[in-house]
């Protein structure tokens, strides 16, 4: 693809899809589609026909695979845009890398850190890029709070709460892949709290050290279904995380404490401006218009839609997009050392990270068995799962 202004002006980025399943009916081919000005879903490819037909109908999409190899040869996309199992992200992704493609890839962003690095191997200098999807970072209240951060607007950072509390069935975990360490790659701790997670450390940097503990609660997995951890920043803030698929009223729950403010944003998928509460100090309370100066202008929701308006601004520039690279790494690093942590009990530090090991090319240690905790009284048992 050209990224000069003048091509761009003048032709679509070409977009092929890979995987017709929900998250791609419901966040990414709106998201496209809000972007049709820019933007053309040439092709789409799937395992299963009758699905891949069935939505390629209803978005009208005119190319149709079984796989991304055969979409990549036949299409040659800009962008591909990634919706499969995490499994397979990493094939796919380095598929299209190979075949040219810039690539946008849903959460995790690969199994491991030895496969995200991999995969950084078949980056060009100058693109082809692997981002992944993050879409926390770009609501326009995470926005200005980063830029408060590094302003020092705010004071100094001190405490932070991070809470994804969500709610899975016993039935979502009947699908085959999910729950499993070899196709999932964790627990919530990977595939949900990961936005969360990740926005935490868009906003207060670097994590230098954490301690965790995982452990299966109620659901029949391999992996954990709730994970806590207390995590030390960089600029020696302390925050806690609990991750968990076991929380019947559901919340994402993000707190940021500083010496002039606290700063608080609570939804459950997704957030706008009016999700978010700032509370001046009581030193700065009497400036009545503090608050007023604080939060965005404008109201940008956290959401699939921002963050690709981003990404196809980052293609036409050709520059490195954001949530790729290195600062796509970080939140994989962060569940890495939570993991060992967890299974090891001891603390991990950043700098214990390395580029070899069990948790380099996994997030689990096979000997380490996740057991289901059984109530041990009866009538525990029955308030329970009576």
């Amino acid at each position: 693809m050209s990224t000069s202004a003048e091509s761009t002006s003048h032709a679509k980025i070409r977009v092929g899809l890979i995987g017709t399943g929900g998250i791609a009916v419901y966040k990414h081919l709106p998201a496209l589609k809000a972007h049709q000005d820019r933007v053309e879903v040439v092709a789409a490819a799937d395992v299963s026909a009758d699905r891949l037909n069935t939505v390629a109908d209803e978005w009208q999409i005119p190319g149709r695979y079984p796989d991304a190899e055969s979409l990549l040869a036949a299409e040659k996309p800009d962008l591909l845009v990634v919706c499969t199992p995490p499994v397979a992200h990493r094939d796919v992704v380095i598929a299209g890398l190979q075949a040219g493609a810039w690539v946008w890839c849903e959460k995790p962003p690969m199994l491991s850190l030895a496969e995200y690095d991999e995969v950084a191997g078949y980056e060009g200098a100058a693109g082809p890029y692997a981002s992944y999807v993050f879409q926390h970072r770009f609501g326009s209240a995470a926005q200005r709070l980063r830029r408060h951060v590094q302003e020092g607007t705010l004071g100094r950072p001190l405490v932070s709460v991070c809470h994804t509390l969500w709610f899975r069935t016993h039935e979502y975990y009947e699908v085959p892949w999910r729950g499993k360490w070899e196709t999932e790659g964790g627990g919530p701790t990977m595939g949900h709290g990961i936005h969360q997670m990740d926005l935490l450390f868009e906003i207060l940097g670097d994590w230098s050290e954490v301690t965790a503990r995982a452990e299966v609660l109620d659901r029949d997995v391999e992996t954990e279904d709730v994970s806590l951890a207390m995590v030390k920043f960089a600029s020696g803030a302390v925050g806690s995380v609990i991750n968990s698929v076991i929380s019947p009223r559901e919340s994402s729950y993000l707190r940021f404490d500083f010496t002039d403010a606290t700063v608080e944003v609570e939804h459950v998928y997704g957030y706008d401006n009016t999700s978010w509460r700032w509370t001046p100090a009581p030193h700065r309370a009497e400036d009545t218009q503090v608050v007023e100066r604080w939060v965005p202008e404008e109201n940008i929701p956290s959401s699939h839609i921002q963050q690709l308006g981003e990404l196809l601004d980052s293609m036409e520039r050709g520059q490195r997009p954001r949530a790729s690279g290195d600062d796509g790494r970080r939140v994989l690093e962060f569940i890495a050392a939570l993991y060992e942590s967890a299974e090891t009990g001891r603390t991990v530090t950043r700098h214990d990270l390395a580029r070899q090991g069990t948790y380099y090319t996994g997030m689990h240690n096979p000997a380490h068995v996740y057991r289901l905790q059984r109530p041990t009284s009866p009538a525990v048992q029955g308030a329970t799962h009576g």
